[in-house]
């Protein structure tokens, strides 16, 4: 049924594909690096306009993945699946039970996890076929500690930027107001702060304005809002040239993945004055969160603790960035390759 053909991709130690006629979905795997142990990354299924732009899609997450892994200090690799399918014109438990016979084809260079339009039941599903598979049974849901790790990454920007241990006060412009951007708005709204929000689903932001009292704007203007602190948390390359000049904040910490569309656009916000913290770096919690349910007792509290670690991380990075007067997504590069170049004392 399945049908598997492995693609040559420079700089990646594997990249699969597995196409399905009879289902009608086609999906990617790209392993970037597993020097540090088993490559983590979800499954993000999504009717992605063409193969070129899934292929696209998978190789930047999966190199992602690679960066965020060692900069958390984890003992794992770096890699993702996406899939291209239409979840409304498909069987969703035939198509993750195929999603599970195509993990099991890596023999655990791979594991996988939820993600985009991917949920703890469809892994559930997933795990039937495979063992390769994280966030079942345990956790469950990833996004409130991928949240809580964003709000320790503003703590940081806040304190190297503006010199304040304190949050109240400030005014906080969310993009995305889904699983992690409305929790993390009701983290920082607890804190005192003003929050704006913006989103194409206006079902989030009805969620959103039952737990908290907030300011709505319309999707495009979300990058005109006077603001503390913006915070990108729905997809990828908001960040650009078109978009970066008409920023009114002093801090970027957002949980979207990607957000800089270019590496010229971190750039572009360090010669605005505008601190950013780097995507990998900020939205880290998930994965530290997964990382803890992988071959041990599950264990919520060191999660969190982990997870907390990351205003120190970004800390340093904005200390070096200083010091070396460098973009701080560049430090962020510099520590993560650091930490994939050779293999972990821990895998």
């Amino acid at each position: 049924m399945n049908r598997y053909s492995r693609l040559y991709i420079d700089g990646y130690e594997d990249v699969v594909r597995c196409d399905n006629s009879q289902l009608g979905f086609s999906a990617w795997i790209a392993v970037h690096n597993c020097w540090r142990g088993p490559a983590l990354g979800g499954c993000r299924v999504w009717n992605y306009r063409s193969d070129d732009e899934a292929l696209t899609d998978v190789l930047r997450l999966g190199k992602g993945m690679t960066y965020k892994n060692a900069l958390a200090g984890l003992p794992l690799g770096g890699g993702k699946m996406v899939v291209r399918a239409n979840l409304a014109a498909i069987d969703r438990t035939a198509l993750f039970t195929e999603i599970g016979r195509f993990v099991d084809t890596l023999s655990g260079r791979y594991i996988t996890a939820e993600d985009v339009n991917s949920s703890v039941v469809d892994m559930a599903v997933v795990q039937q076929q495979t063992r390769h598979v994280a966030t079942v049974g345990a956790s469950g849901n990833p996004s409130p500690f991928t949240a809580y790790g964003v709000y320790c990454a503003i703590k940081a920007g806040i304190a190297h930027k503006l010199k304040r241990e304190r949050l109240s006060g400030l005014t906080v412009a969310i993009q995305g107001a889904g699983e992690t951007g409305g929790r993390l708005a009701e983290l920082l709204a607890g804190d005192g702060c003003r929050i704006i929000a913006a989103d194409i689903n206006e079902n989030n932001l009805q969620k959103l304005g039952e737990k908290i009292v907030f300011d709505r704007v319309a999707p495009e203007s979300i990058y005109d809002v006077p603001c503390d602190i913006f915070s990108p948390c729905a997809l990828g390359a908001t960040l650009n040239r078109r978009t970066i000049p008409r920023l009114l904040c002093q801090l970027v910490a957002g949980s979207a993945n990607n957000q800089l569309e270019t590496p010229e656009d971190g750039l572009l916000l360090h010669r605005r004055s505008i601190l950013y913290a780097p995507d990998y770096a900020a939205n880290a919690g998930g994965v530290i969160n997964i990382s803890c349910e992988i071959g041990q007792h599950y264990d919520a509290a060191k999660a969190k603790t982990l997870t907390a670690g990351i205003e120190n991380t970004l800390l340093h990075i904005f200390a070096l960035s200083a010091q070396r007067e460098l973009p701080p997504e560049e430090i962020a590069d510099q520590l993560a390759e650091e930490g994939f170049s050779a293999p972990c004392s821990a895998s």
